[in-house]
């Protein structure tokens, strides 16, 4: 099936300024993975009784593949096993049997680099419509979505706008669960949209920053990388990596809480994840972010990160 043309901004549609993610058509007759089962994504589909279509009720993770091997798949499925069990997923697949499918569904699409892999685990199926977990009968239903994709954001800078939305403390949804509900990340990008800028930073309820709609953010600040705690977003593995390599490499960190003040101050901006890896921040809210360029900090990391990369990662299929 052809992409459809992107939206022009018009009526009814917040669409503005460059989309960061293309059709790539390597992808057009991808297979893709529903328990087991490696079907064409066009013929691909879950039941209208999954909890995924009902609530969003299921948690994911985002892998990527470099040369055969997936970096730091221990800790995405360990993420993936405790988000899961926070929930009340019975039955979760074990560890073998999830890589076992990532194998097949990367083999059947002949992938080894370049890759981006969503991992879902849902509820699985209900014996009918309703919220309690009660009806769910048959066991989760397990998405290996792999596609070709390289990392989403250019290194040239990115473009941020404060969002209106505020990330939930653990009193309210914990964000230690990395979970299918994502409405809030997505009403912050349509602001984002609307406004011109490449992504979203949201703030907890208090002001303070907390992550972006789809990645960790890091300020520098007089040589030092300074990141918001975990309170108000998830535990990132990318974002634990760039800590990790801080503190390899001799370079002062601090994880605390950061107001808007302390951006617009930075030195520099970044923001990590797995589908962008290490992307500089040259604007926020129309503000210039440092000297407005990729600064020696953010270059620095990026290759600590590209290194690390290259000589770690567990091998799940042939490069």
């Amino acid at each position: 099936m052809p992409p459809r043309p992107a939206a022009s901004g018009g009526r009814g549609s917040p669409a503005r300024g460059h989309m960061l993610q293309q059709f790539d058509e390597r992808n057009r007759d991808l297979i893709v993975n529903i328990n087991g089962d490696l079907v064409h994504r066009d013929k691909a589909g879950i039941s209208p009784f999954d909890s995924l279509v009902q609530g969003g009720d299921g948690v994911w993770e985002g892998l990527r593949l470099y040369d055969g091997k997936i970096f730091r798949l221990e800790e995405h499925l360990r993420r993936l096993h405790d988000s899961a069990r926070i929930i009340a997923i019975e039955d979760i697949p074990s560890r073998d049997a999830i890589v076992e499918e990532i194998r097949r569904t990367l083999e059947a699409n002949n992938m080894t680099d370049g890759v981006h892999i969503r991992l879902t685990l849902s509820r699985g199926t209900k014996i009918t419509s309703g919220m309690d977990p009660r009806l769910n009968q048959a066991g989760p239903t397990l998405i290996v979505l792999a596609e070709f994709k390289a990392p989403v954001y250019g290194k040239t800078g990115l473009r941020l706008a404060t969002s209106s939305v505020r990330r939930f403390p653990p009193d309210c949804l914990d964000p230690k669960i990395h979970s299918n509900n994502l409405l809030q990340s997505i009403l912050a990008k349509i602001e984002a949209n609307a406004s011109g800028a490449d992504s979203a930073l949201l703030l907890d309820r208090e002001g303070f920053i907390a992550e972006c709609n789809g990645t960790h953010v890091f300020l520098v600040r007089d040589g030092a990388v300074l990141t918001s705690t975990t309170d108000a977003c998830p535990e990132g593995i990318t974002r634990e990596t760039v800590l990790g390599l801080c503190r390899a490499n001799g370079i002062p960190y601090h994880v605390g809480r950061y107001s808007l003040a302390e951006a617009y101050r930075a030195d520099e901006m970044f923001c990590t994840g797995t589908m962008g890896e290490l992307a500089a921040v040259t604007t926020l809210d129309g503000r210039t972010i440092g000297s407005g360029s990729v600064g020696p900090m953010t270059q620095r990391l990026t290759e600590l990160f590209m290194a690390e990369v290259q000589a770690s990662g567990v091998r799940v299929v042939e490069g």
